[in-house]
């Protein structure tokens, strides 16, 4: 299964690839507010799912752009072509392809390909973490003050500003450096690997953070909700860092 995600990932990706050397040719909708879409996030999509379909039919999936299909599937498909699509159509190269699988509601499998990079994190549960097939990590760093902490401004929710404020007060005052690349499924691969030493978003979707949930884990890093609770795929709202500094960091965010 594994397998398959990488050969949907790199499919996509090769779509991605071509397109970002024509960018002023393609055609963009905005979904909402500050979120954007194009053609190439469609067909991204669509080469993944025709991917993982053939080899799976029986399998569901959860997409982006065409939401669920066969939702109540034992194996779950959590999709997002192109995560990272603003810095895209920028030619900011600070974006990815991000594939996970659920089973029974568990994360099972994880793919996050950088195309820019030429690099892809995979995971599969109990079986550790790798990058281009070599093993990873989370980061050795122990006191948060040394932490390179990675973000996302919550800019589909407006409205959740003046409560990220007081979290991004707190973080900057006390860690060595916040970073905000724009990806956050990208980011939290890099927590796995260890460029980054935590990250903290909310108004995030299940897509933007399955795969690099399980990259973490398997990376021997630590991954909840802003209550250090498992329900951030739920909730939006994701906290992830190195085992020693998961809990530094969550009193950060939790201070008032």
């Amino acid at each position: 299964m594994l397998n398959t995600a990488v050969k949907a990932a790199r499919k996509a990706g090769s779509i991605i690839t071509r397109a970002s050397f024509d960018l002023d040719k393609l055609t963009i909708h905005r979904k909402q507010e500050n979120d954007f879409v194009s053609e190439v996030d469609h067909a991204a999509e669509e080469a993944i799912i025709s991917v993982l379909k053939e080899a799976y039919p029986d399998h569901g999936f959860l997409g982006e752009e065409g939401g669920y299909k066969k939702k109540d599937a034992e194996y779950l498909w959590v999709i997002d072509p192109l995560d990272g699509t603003t810095n895209f159509l920028h030619g900011n190269p600070q974006y990815c392809v991000s594939i996970a699988l659920m089973h029974k509601g568990t994360l099972n499998q994880a793919v996050v390909l950088d195309p820019n990079r030429n690099e892809l994190f995979t995971a599969s549960r109990g079986g550790g973490a790798f990058l281009n097939d070599r093993r990873i990590r989370a980061s050795k760093t122990d006191k948060i003050e040394d932490g390179l902490i990675g973000t996302g401004f919550p800019f589909r929710q407006l409205e959740n500003l003046p409560e990220y404020m007081k979290m991004l007060e707190n973080v900057t005052k006390t860690c060595s450096g916040v970073r905000r690349p724009g990806a956050a499924a990208l980011d939290l691969a890099w927590v796995a690997c260890g460029r980054l030493d935590g990250f903290w978003e909310m108004g995030l979707s299940k897509w933007d953070m399955a795969a690099g949930a399980l990259l973490i884990r398997e990376a021997g890093g630590l991954v909840g909700d802003f209550a250090g609770e498992d329900q951030y795929l739920e909730s939006g709202r994701i906290v992830a860092a190195n085992g020693k500094l998961f809990a530094a960091l969550l009193r950060l965010l939790q201070q008032k």
